[in-house]
């Protein structure tokens, strides 16, 4: 019903929140206008959808998408400004101005300032969305939601674009503002992009540039295990630079990169339990260590911990799955509706509500569901509906 309520009606697309200037530490300057639609965060709401059977819904945001996308693509496949052939967000409509502003005569929620609308990282490049929107392409294509021909032909054009420029430093999925990095998370899903379109054009006969793609993705792929995983701390780090953990590798069981019991990824999430995760709760990473080009600290960040449920489920540790599950259930208000964070008191932080958190709950719960019966020794077919397809 979130997801729903946070949908604009008239074109399908979602916001990530509704409402902006609340933040991730009270009193301090991580105050952002969520009130838009994100790519990523679109896409990933597109899993739960379907799961729920919301096939409407889920075709809405798959046209947005398109329609969106082809308005933003160059002849050659790429917008005027270089950063890639989509924007990394748009207006509810499918406009793009999002130019930021700081209202200084608010004073923000506990004296937070600044109060800012409009989103000044619109125009980074973070490569990390060309997979998410691919991967939700694939999803929808599974569940009966077929790509048009105009539609193929502009997916094409982007990933001819990811499979020449996948190999540069992005701004990275936290929308940070200390400077382009060569981020593991940005790499792993130009991964999943190319292989999401080498899997539908297989599949479907469509025409493509396959065996240029095929050559690509595999080169990301033997970059980020060779550049990505850090010997030193026996773990797949933030960037290819740092010693540094980041929770939104996580995804990389799920989105199939690596095997859940693969030891380079245990190793990982061992890491991950002992430098990110508080009494089950899990933070992103940490600003102290990886500057971020912002002052202050924030809470633990509550899609990340939905992703940690999902992740122990596959890796095997089903009960602490089940313990962090119906622990993090607590924090929800009592209409069981989250924002973005959660402090060290149990309080809530950031927007609200935030669509990320209620849609890895949902997929949380359906790939726990899937892994707590298979236990029982009932037989289902696999959760699709997740994060990861």
């Amino acid at each position: 019903m979130t997801l729903k309520l946070m949908t604009y009606q008239p074109t399908g697309a979602p916001v990530a929140a509704a409402t902006f200037g609340l933040p991730e530490q009270a009193g301090g300057e991580r105050n952002w206008d969520y009130r838009f639609t994100w790519i990523r965060d679109g896409s990933m709401t597109m899993h739960a959808l379907l799961g729920l059977g919301y096939m409407e819904e889920a075709q809405r945001f798959a046209a947005w998408l398109r329609d969106t996308g082809a308005a933003s693509q160059g002849k050659n496949g790429s917008r005027a400004n270089g950063s890639g052939p989509i924007k990394i967000m748009y207006r509810i409509d499918g406009s793009s101005d999002l130019t930021e502003e700081t209202l200084d005569h608010f004073e923000g929620w506990r004296g937070s300032r600044p109060v800012r609308i409009g989103n000044g990282a619109a125009d980074q490049l973070q490569l990390d969305i060309y997979g998410e929107a691919m991967d939700a392409v694939m999803t929808g294509e599974e569940f009966g939601l077929p790509i048009a021909h105009a539609g193929w032909v502009g997916l094409t054009k982007m990933i001819d674009w990811v499979s020449d420029n996948w190999d540069q430093p992005d701004e990275g999925v936290w929308e940070t503002r200390g400077g382009r990095k060569d981020f593991t998370y940005g790499r792993f899903q130009c991964w999943v992009a190319l292989d999401r379109a080498i899997r539908i054009a297989e599949k479907t006969g469509r025409p493509a540039n396959v065996a240029k793609w095929v050559i690509e993705r595999d080169r990301i792929y033997n970059q980020i295990m060779d550049r990505g995983w850090n010997k030193k701390v026996k773990a797949f780090t933030q960037h290819y630079a740092t010693d540094v953990l980041d929770s939104i590798l996580l995804l990389m069981p799920i989105e199939g990169f690596i095997a859940a019991s693969d030891p380079m990824w245990l190793s990982t999430l061992d890491a991950m339990d002992h430098q990110l995760v508080s009494d089950s709760l899990v933070y992103r990473y940490n600003p102290a260590a990886s500057p971020d080009g912002l002052h202050g600290e924030e809470g633990t960040f509550s899609l990340c911990t939905f992703l940690y449920v999902n992740a122990l489920a596959r890796a095997g540790r089903l009960d602490d799955a089940v313990l962090t599950f119906e622990k993090m259930q607590t924090y929800g208000n009592h209409l069981g509706l989250f924002s973005e964070e959660i402090d060290s008191t149990g309080g809530q932080l950031g927007n609200f509500p935030q669509a990320f958190t209620h849609l890895s709950l949902i997929n949380a719960a359906i790939t726990l569901n899937h892994e707590l019966n298979l236990r029982e020794g009932q037989t289902e077919p696999a959760p699709r509906a997740i994060v990861g397809g």
